[in-house]
């Protein structure tokens, strides 16, 4: 948050703000490059979303900052995967939550790796941290449970575009865990008058440029001003064009997520804000 009567620093043509960051989340205290459900770049295609193939790689590439999406299977096993059924993205058929992890065994995205639990993408990147997505509503208790039970409270954030899920993770949690801005949060601070109705719970407001479905611009120098005056974060995806990367950079966004890592880390070390990791 800005002390009153300061200014914004300019380091180049990117402004930063002195926003402060609770310690148990130390993590957000540089700037965020984040690895889209894994990333691709190198010898890794896109078709590899969400895999191990896809985490090590961003690893490799130097990414200490990964988004990834969860969904529960029938028998309660927690997996990294984005959409509520196979067919998209892999050789298999039908809804995640109608089948238990030993019926997903044979399934492989993009034709040869399988889907991965949670938890061996925790153990695949030991020094990285996940920006996780809760994608139903079945996801919520046991992630809970999955985050307490390996104690990686620090290595997460969490969030969900659903308002009243997010909201039930932090009573889970206890608001041990980092989450990000609710879309009702969002909207407060896109809002000129909804200021008066009480701040927002969580760490950063993970947004994409655009209002879903609106198609009016959302993150703009006002909404970056607002939202750091609050104290909060502003973490804009999936960006994979340089122009859009670089045009974000000098609104002083704090974060991006992108799918294309080389572009991504390109533009982040030309403005010197890569670290070497």
């Amino acid at each position: 948050m800005l002390h009153r009567g300061a200014q914004p620093r300019v380091s180049g043509r990117r402004k930063t703000y002195s926003v402060p960051v609770p310690d148990r989340h130390p993590y957000f205290g540089r700037f965020t490059a984040l690895a889209h459900r894994g990333g691709y770049g190198g010898d890794v295609p896109p078709a590899l979303e969400n895999t191990l193939t896809a985490f090590r790689n961003a690893r490799a590439l130097g990414f200490r900052a990964m988004e990834t999406d969860i969904h529960v299977t029938a028998d309660g096993q927690v997996v990294a995967f984005h959409d509520d059924v196979l067919d998209r993205v892999t050789d298999g058929a039908g809804a995640i939550a109608d089948l238990t992890y030993a019926e997903l065994a044979d399934t492989r995205i993009g034709g040869s790796e399988p889907v991965p639990l949670l938890n061996d993408v925790l153990d695949a990147v030991p020094d990285c941290t996940l920006n996780i997505d809760i994608k139903s509503d079945a996801g919520v208790e046991p992630l809970a449970d999955l985050i307490e039970r390996r104690g990686v409270q620090d290595r997460v954030c969490v969030g969900s575009f659903d308002t009243a899920r997010i909201h039930r993770f932090r009573r889970l949690t206890r608001r041990s865990v980092a989450t990000s801005v609710s879309a009702v949060g969002v909207a407060w601070l896109a809002a000129p008058l909804l200021p008066l109705l009480g701040r927002p719970g969580g760490v950063a407001a993970q947004v994409p440029t655009r209002v879903p479905r609106l198609g009016v611009p959302l993150v703009t120098e006002r909404f970056v001003a607002a939202c750091h005056r609050a104290g909060k974060l502003v973490h804009v995806w999936t960006i994979n064009d340089a122009d859009e990367m670089n045009r974000l950079l000098d609104l002083g966004v704090d974060g991006l997520v992108s799918d294309d890592l080389l572009t991504l880390r390109d533009v982040v070390t030309s403005r010197g804000l890569w670290e070497d990791l």
